[in-house]
């Protein structure tokens, strides 16, 4: 194969640091997360990259060993292009003007406040219940171990001090991930009205996570679900879109929604 040959050795000696210093960045933000997991997994697939371009050793490589590689590879980009095609597809979803309600998915928060992340979410939500009088608002998650306040509670705040009336926002306190968020949102919108049905609800949340959001709301309920993309930066949307693809295969493994 022509990506085994000794002048592309470059190539993956470069994708290899690449994927090294990112990891080092996503670690260095203190998320929380082991994300940056993925991106030493990558630096370790391009640094065998980088070894079998060299002196002829891919040529010795049995072939049936070298098509069953080539061929688990292909899956893997063809799975992984089939997510980021779905995540894109909603990435700068901005909802419809007068939902009866949105949900904003919560994320971590710390003792300075809401993450990056997560104050995102609440800014975008802001300035839809800001353009939006009669929207009511959720906020959504539990007290992780190392966080002094649940999500759900600390979102509420946040936007309470942004100036936006406490009797239009609802903190639920009890979810865990994205599936508790939703579901457990629906639930208490569903003894509040009695039903969904004829609703406008809109999922509020990064652009990568949208997708997700939305089409599990969309298993759950009856009513029209919108996607509401909140900021994201730049340069940890490669981190959040690829770690986003295993939440979607897990919830597509688990019947929480369909491609």
């Amino acid at each position: 194969m022509k990506f085994f040959k000794p002048r592309i050795r470059i190539l993956w000696l470069g994708l290899t640091v690449i994927c090294l210093l990112y990891s080092a960045m996503v670690y260095m933000v203190g998320s929380g997360t082991f994300s940056f997991t993925i991106w030493l997994a990558g630096g370790a697939f391009f640094a065998l990259c980088f070894y079998l371009a060299g002196k002829g050793r891919w040529e010795r490589v049995p072939k049936g060993l070298k098509c069953g590689a080539v061929a688990v590879i292909t899956a893997v980009v063809a799975v992984f292009l089939v997510c980021f095609i779905a995540i894109f597809s909603h990435f700068f979803d901005e909802g419809e003007a007068g939902l009866d309600y949105i949900i904003v998915l919560g994320a971590q928060m710390r003792a300075s406040g809401p993450s990056v992340v997560y104050r995102y979410r609440l800014e975008k939500a802001g300035s839809y219940l800001t353009e939006n009088g009669d929207t009511v608002c959720i906020t959504t998650g539990a007290q992780g171990f190392n966080e002094s306040i649940s999500e759900g509670a600390g979102g509420k705040e946040y936007l309470i001090a942004k100036g936006i009336k406490a009797d239009r926002i609802i903190a639920e306190e009890q979810s865990l991930d994205t599936d508790d968020n939703i579901s457990n949102a629906l639930v208490i919108i569903n003894e509040r009205e009695g039903s969904t049905d004829g609703l406008r609800i809109g999922i509020v949340t990064n652009g990568f996570h949208v997708f997700r959001g939305v089409h599990i709301a969309q298993k759950l309920t009856t009513a029209e679900v919108y996607g509401i993309a909140a900021y994201m930066e730049p340069q940890y949307v490669p981190n959040n879109v690829v770690r986003e693809c295993f939440g979607i295969l897990r919830d597509l493994k688990n019947g929480l929604l369909e491609l």
